[in-house]
């Protein structure tokens, strides 16, 4: 048995995922944080530990209520947190025979301040919300689109948006961002195809940046392709305004080309690859978004595969349904068949461990770095921006505008609208209220739920997929910070 305690953490990072969804912003934390512990306090293990052993010396813990995300520790730092099973003072652990003092004494700070041991003077469920910090922007540069796609949602024309209506759709977002006290304004330039439109992509990031350093704002800006017309320029341009790029690649192959292709039928594969690899060579580091449906679902391994090959960031998102889509029941997989292919996938993941924090991406919009109410930000730090100059709140809304750009407060209408959905909390959705998973997936899609159901304030239509899945994830993450952030220590 090792003698000195050992615990692994990976810092939770904001959560980045850049595909088309609004990324959770504002998430919950703890109502009295454990930071600098009080040491007379009683304290105790949390009643919804999630333990998963690793290997024989090494288990991960995970506090569903907690801030800090998984975090492994050696039977030595096992042995300590299990001194606290029935509450007592910080220095009042069982020491293990062997341990110095000084040592299992830091280990108990450690694991106080990782939310693994809370004061038994608070609630150790009380959790209140935080502020959203960036306002994201969806702007729909160009509604035209070089591609078909089968799960499509956009009723496309060729239709791009004027230098007036982008400079408007700008100004729009940052006088919401003031007003709302945001700190960072987020720019997802989109479409139809936004290279098709790319001069105006270039014109509103050196807009928005003017406006930005103006009023002391964070700037984000990522663009979101298809990838099969990027040029050598555009990466230059991406890479020196640091901007990020969003790829969609579904598979490999036959697989990409069914879900993604040409206008005119053909498969879109080799020239998204040939794009990916391109801005690799520019320097730009692509994140992969990868939709998985009825028929991709038992070819993610090839795609996980794909990623891990070039070291990408991805996310595994699954389809959604919409009523702009011919036959939308067809392309959402089944449970047994989901789980199945996204079991694959992690078995891969599992062989080829990979050096980035990857959690946060693996489960359709789940996101482990926070507890969070929302799976989105709808309708409280997001706005979507059609050609013309209308606003929704989401982008599978755009067709149904709320407002519009010359509005003084575009967000603040979004958010006194009461429309026909609304992005409700996991903690008014029925089946969600007492499970210990619902913080992470916030419940899943309100708009998916309700086209899927006809309710918006009941448990998602993959809920029992999210189930399945999360501790698969959660060992995942395990094995893959006992490989590598062990090594950081």
């Amino acid at each position: 048995m090792s003698i000195k305690p050992a615990i692994f953490a990976c810092a939770p990072t904001s959560y980045n995922a850049d595909g088309d969804c609004a990324c959770p912003d504002g998430g919950l934390s703890p109502a009295i944080p454990n930071i600098a512990p009080n040491i007379a306090a009683q304290w105790r293990i949390p009643p919804d530990l999630v333990r998963t052993r690793l290997d024989e010396e090494h288990t991960l813990i995970f506090s569903p209520t907690g801030q800090s995300g998984p975090v492994v520790v050696n039977r030595t730092a096992a042995a300590l947190l299990d001194s606290f099973r029935s509450a007592c003072r910080l220095d009042g652990f069982v020491l293990p025979a062997g341990v110095d003092p000084a040592d299992g004494a830091a280990a108990t700070q450690r694991l106080a301040e990782l939310s693994l041991l809370v004061s038994g003077s608070m609630d150790a469920g009380a959790l209140e919300r935080k502020s959203p910090q960036t306002l994201t922007a969806w702007l729909h540069t160009t509604n035209a689109c070089n591609l078909a796609c089968s799960y499509c949602y956009i009723d496309k024309s060729a239709e791009p948006m004027s230098e007036e209506t982008g400079r408007q759709a700008v100004d729009a977002v940052f006088r919401s961002a003031l007003i709302g006290g945001f700190r960072a304004v987020k720019l997802k330039y989109a479409g139809g195809e936004a290279t098709l439109n790319f001069k105006l992509v270039m014109l509103l990031h050196a807009y928005a940046r003017g406006l930005a350093q103006q009023h002391n704002l964070a700037l984000h800006g990522v663009v979101l392709s298809n990838g099969v017309a990027l040029t050598r320029p555009m990466l230059d341009f991406l890479r020196e305004e640091d901007i990020r790029l969003s790829i969609s690649l579904d598979g490999v192959g036959e697989t990409h080309d069914r879900q993604r292709a040409f206008v005119n039928g053909k498969g879109s594969f080799t020239h998204v690859q040939r794009g990916i690899d391109r801005a690799l060579a520019q320097g730009v580091v692509p994140f992969l978004s990868i939709t998985v449906t009825a028929d991709s679902a038992a070819h993610l391994p090839a795609a996980v595969a794909f990623a891990l090959d070039r070291d990408l960031p991805f996310n595994l998102n699954f389809y959604r349904d919409h009523t702009a889509i011919a036959e939308p029941a067809a392309l959402r997989a089944d449970n047994e068949r989901l789980v199945a292919g996204m079991r694959a996938a992690f078995a891969l993941i599992e062989e080829r461990l990979p050096q980035r924090r990857v959690i946060d991406s693996l489960v359709d919009r789940s996101a482990f770095h926070e507890p969070h109410e929302f799976a989105c930000g709808v309708g409280h730090n997001y706005l979507v921006i059609d050609q013309k100059g209308g606003v929704s709140a989401c982008q599978m809304e755009i067709e149904r505008p709320l407002t519009d750009v010359l509005a003084s407060d575009p967000l603040a209408e979004i958010q006194l609208h009461s429309g026909a959905w609304k992005n409700v909390p996991v903690t008014e959705k029925e089946g969600c209220r007492d499970c210990d998973w619902r913080f992470w997936c916030a419940g899943g899609c309100s708009l998916l739920t309700q086209r899927v159901t006809g309710r918006m304030d009941i448990r998602s239509p993959y809920c029992d997929v999210y189930k399945a899945l999360y501790p698969d994830v959660l060992r995942l993450e395990g094995l893959r910070m006992l490989k590598w952030e062990s090594e950081r220590h």
